[in-house]
């Protein structure tokens, strides 16, 4: 039998991370202007003194929140107890390194993993067991076509993703029955300026690579040649009707993946094709390591 989601009362009270660009701040506004209340977050508020002006004008809260902190939780239980409930968690911050996956640095992989899963999961966990109390939330995690079908010089951002799909799918079924949904955003390339902030490793591209794919993506990514081909804020919203129940999102609460971009349509194709291929090739083994009845 299907889950069965209620939203008991409106408007939400959002809170977001990353949201001084891109996705973050695309939501952040698309939120606001349908009288919802807002907390927006990022690691350095000071930095962009008129976005947070704008959303505090607007009767929203802007406060800093870096992932990274190994007690960045401690946010949620300090808005709990000021009486800021929060109904939606939006985890979206994050960034990418480019570099095969020999050629990175313990440390730029630890890093990577510690914003893109380590985190999030403690947002998630200490904003599950408020929401579970109140019997309502929804948990968004900002996710990538990378974790589906990864690109050559994003294996570590590939897996920090792909980290945190899986955890949610399995939380997804835990929380379930506490009326809590989790949602999981599959996204393409957009016109989130990310080809304006590409960070390549510390160790050079060996030798061996030149001329690769990998040396092509790099080189694309680095001199901004980079040509994304999706309108973020035409995804955001497409991302707050499905989170309110609203426009292509009615009746849809139970889904828990949404695949947004034409590049990411493809590549959906490419990873279904490439488990097809593979039952088509070794369906007969893996359908016959059975354990014989004695």
């Amino acid at each position: 039998m299907a889950a069965t989601f209620t939203t008991p009362k409106t408007p939400l009270t959002w809170l977001i991370t990353g949201c001084s660009s891109g996705f973050g701040l695309s939501l952040a506004r698309i939120v606001q202007a349908n009288g919802h209340n807002l907390i927006a977050t990022s690691r350095t508020p000071s930095d962009t003194p008129g976005l947070v002006s704008e959303v505090e004008s607007k009767g929203g809260k802007w406060i800093r929140l870096d992932v990274n902190d190994s007690d960045c939780d401690k946010v949620l239980e300090d808005l709990e107890e000021n009486g800021h409930f929060v109904d939606v968690l939006v985890n979206n911050a994050g960034y990418c390194i480019y570099n095969p996956v020999e050629s990175f640095t313990e440390g730029e992989v630890r890093a990577l993993m510690e914003t893109l899963y380590f985190g999030p999961s403690r947002l998630i966990r200490t904003a599950v067991r408020n929401m579970r109390r109140r019997r309502f939330g929804i948990i968004v995690n900002m996710s990538s076509g990378a974790a589906l079908e990864a690109n050559p010089t994003m294996g570590p951002y590939a897996a920090g993703k792909g980290a945190l799909d899986c955890m949610a799918k399995a939380l997804g079924k835990e929380v379930e029955a506490f009326n809590i949904r989790v949602l999981t955003i599959l996204l393409g390339t957009f016109n989130t300026g990310m080809g304006n902030a590409t960070i390549l490793g510390n160790n050079p591209l060996p030798e061996d690579y030149m001329g690769s794919m990998s040396e092509k993506i790099m080189e694309m990514m680095s001199t901004g040649k980079f040509a994304p081909n999706g309108d973020k804020d035409k995804a955001m919203k497409v991302v707050y009707d499905v989170v309110v129940g609203e426009g292509i999102g009615k009746n849809h609460e139970t889904e828990r993946a949404l695949p947004l971009g034409r590049d990411l349509a493809a590549r959906v194709q490419v990873v279904q094709d490439y488990l097809s291929h593979s039952m088509e090739i070794f369906g007969s083994a893996c359908n016959n390591v059975f354990l014989e009845e004695k």
